[in-house]
C-alpha cells in the first residue's frame, strides 16, 4: 500500500510540475527535459500500455524468481535445516558463542526461514552447556536479523537488492547493471566483522546481566535430546556433489580462453561467469539438494523435484504482489523525469551544503535507519529510497554498490528493533519458552545492544573500507569509472 501511495503521491506532483512547465537540465546529454505528467493523455496512455512490460522487466523479478527456485528445493529437502544443526553439533564450548553468530550469518541463505531455525538451536545449544539460554537465543536472533545482509555467499537479498539499484541507476544512466556480486568483498568482511563484535556483545552485555538460568520444572519447552537425528550419509553426498560442482566451474573458468571470461581482455570482470551468477548458483542449488534429497528419501522420484520447486515459490506470492506495484511507481518516476529533476537538484543542495562523497552515505545510511523502524519491509524500503539517492549519489560520482552497501549496513542493523516487524513477535514467543514473564520490553532490551554495536561498528567498517583502496565487489571502486 506504500507503494500504492507514492504512485498517487506522483501522478499528483507530476501533474502540477508539468503544469508549471517544470524542466531539468540532463547531466548526461545536456539537453532541457521537460517533467510529464502521468495524469495527461500521453500519460494515461503511458500507465496502461507499459504496467505489463514494468512487471516482467522489473530487474529483481526475474533474479530473485530463478534463485529461489534453487535455494526453495534445498530447504524443501531439508539441505539447509541440516547443515545449520551440523554446524552447531559437538562445538567446544569456547567456541559456541561465535559459531552461532557464524551459522546464523550463513543461514541467510534461507532468507526469512533463518530466523525461525538458528535462535530455537543456538538456545538448545546453550542450555545443553549450562548456559542461559536467551543468551543463545538472542545472538541467533542477532546474526540472523541485525546481521541479515552480511554473508560469505551470494543469496537471494545480494539479487533483489541489485536490481532495484538498476532500475534505480536507470534513471540517470539508462543501460547501467549493478551486479549481484557488486558488494561481494566487503560483505564477507563484514560477516567476520559481526560475528566478533556478537560475540563479545553475547558474553560480555547479554549473558551478564541474564545471570544463572533456573529452568521452571514444569516446562519441557525444549530439550536438546529432542533433536531429529542427522542423515551424515545424506550431508556427505550433498558435500561431495558441491565440491564436484565447484570444481567443474573452475576448471572452466580457468582453461585458456574459457567461454566465461571476459572475451576482450580474457579476466573474470564483466565476464559471463559473473554476469551468469545466478544460474550458476541456481544448479548448484539445484545439484546438492538432489544429491541430498535422494539419499534422505525426501526425494523418491524425479516428479517431486518440481513439486518442491513450486512449493517453495508459492512463498514468494507477497514478493510478487509488492513488485508489481512498485515496479509501476518505480517506471512512473522515471518516465515523468520526477527522479531526474529530484537527483540533479538533491546532488546540486549536497554540493552547496559541501556534503558529500562518504560524509553524504553516512548521512543517508542514518536516515535510512530512522526510516527502516517504521518499515519493516527491506525490499520496501529500497525501492523507496533507491530512485532518489542512487541517482542523486551517482551525479556525484559515487559508485551506486556503495549507496546500496550504505542502505544495507542501516536496514540490517535495526531489523529486531522494528515493532511492526513479523518476526518481533516469534521472536517473544521463543523468549517466553524460557521466561514466561517476558514483555516486549525484555525482548528489545536483549536486542539493543546488538543493533547498537552493530550499527556504530559496520558503519565504521563502511568508512574505512574506501580509505584503504579496496574495491568493495569486483571491478567496484568508490568513484564510478575509476
Amino acid at each position: 500500500m506504500l507503494f500504492v501511495y507514492l504512485s498517487i503521491l506522483i501522478a499528483a506532483v507530476s501533474a502540477v510540475a508539468g503544469w508549471l512547465g517544470a524542466s531539468v537540465v540532463h547531466p548526461g546529454t545536456g539537453k532541457q527535459v521537460m517533467i510529464h505528467s502521468i495524469l495527461s493523455g500521453e500519460g494515461l496512455t503511458y500507465v496502461v500500455t507499459s504496467a505489463l512490460k514494468n512487471f516482467v522487466e522489473f530487474p529483481p523479478l526475474p533474479l530473485v524468481v530463478v534463485l529461489m527456485l534453487g535455494i526453495g528445493l534445498a530447504q524443501q529437502v531439508g539441505l539447509i535445516e541440516a547443515v545449520l544443526r551440523r554446524a552447531l553439533a559437538g562445538v567446544k564450548p569456547r567456541y559456541v558463542t561465535l559459531t552461532v553468530m557464524l551459522v546464523g550469518i550463513i543461514s541467510h541463505l534461507a532468507s526469512d526461514a533463518s530466523a525461525l531455525i538458528v535462535p530455537p538451536l543456538a538456545a538448545m545449544v546453550f542450555l545443553k552447556m549450562g548456559r542461559h539460554p536467551l543468551a543463545g537465543l538472542a545472538a541467533g536472533f542477532a546474526a540472523t536479523g541485525a546481521a541479515f545482509t552480511a554473508n560469505f555467499v551470494i543469496t537471494s537479498t545480494d539479487v533483489l537488492l541489485s536490481g532495484i539499484t538498476t532500475a534505480a541507476a536507470g534513471i540517470v544512466a539508462p543501460g547501467t547493471t549493478v551486479s549481484p556480486l557488486a558488494n561481494y568483498f566487503f560483505m564477507p568482511a563484514s560477516a567476520v566483522m559481526l560475528a566478533v563484535v556478537g560475540t563479545i556483545v553475547t558474553e560480555k552485555i547479554i549473558e551478564p546481566r541474564l545471570g544463572t538460568y533456573t529452568p521452571d520444572p514444569d516446562d519441557d519447552a525444549e530439550s536438546p535430546a529432542a533433536e531429529p537425528a542427522l542423515n551424515g550419509k545424506a550431508l556427505r553426498n550433498a558435500g561431495i556433489t558441491a565440491v564436484l560442482y565447484l570444481l567443474a566451474v573452475a576448471i572452466v573458468t580457468a582453461v585458456p580462453g574459457s567461454p566465461l571470461r571476459n572475451p576482450e581482455t580474457g579476466g573474470l570482470l564483466k565476464s559471463p561467469l559473473l554476469e551468469g551468477i545466478v544460474p550458476i548458483l541456481l544448479m548448484f542449488f539445484v545439484s546438492t539438494a538432489i544429491a541430498y534429497g535422494v539419499t534422505a528419501r525426501t526425494i523418491t522420484s524425479t516428479s517431486d523435484i518440481p513439486a518442491l520447486m513450486s512449493k517453495s515459490i508459492k512463498e514468494l506470492s507477497g514478493f510478487l504482489v509488492l513488485i508489481f506495484v512498485a515496479a509501476q511507481a518505480i517506471a512512473w518516476f522515471t518516465w515523468s523525469n520526477l527522479g531526474l529533476l529530484l537527483a540533479v537538484h538533491g546532488a546540486a543542495l549536497l554540493k552547496s551544503l559541501g556534503i558529500g562523497g562518504i560524509l553524504g552515505l553516512v548521512g543517508f545510511s542514518l536516515l535510512t535507519a530512522a526510516l527502516s523502524l517504521v518499515i519493516a519491509s527491506g525490499s520496501a524500503l529500497w525501492s523507496l529510497e533507491a530512485p532518489t539517492f542512487v541517482p542523486m549519489f551517482m551525479l556525484q560520482g559515487v559508485n551506486p554498490a556503495y549507496v546500496q552497501a550504505a542502505y544495507r549496513i542501516a536496514d540490517s542493523s535495526t531489523n529486531m528493533m522494528v515493532p511492526l516487524s513479523p518476526y518481533i513477535a516469534i521472536l517473544l514467543g521463543f523468549i517466553q519458552r524460557y521466561d514466561k514473564k517476558a514483555r516486549l520490553g525484555t525482548l528489545f532490551s536483549l536486542m539493543l545492544p546488538y543493533t547498537a554495536a552493530f550499527y556504530a561498528s559496520w558503519l565504521l567498517f563502511f568508512v574505512v573500507w574506501p580509505a584503504l583502496g579496496i574495491p568493495i565487489g569486483p571491478g567496484e571502486t568508490f568513484h564510478i569509472g575509476r
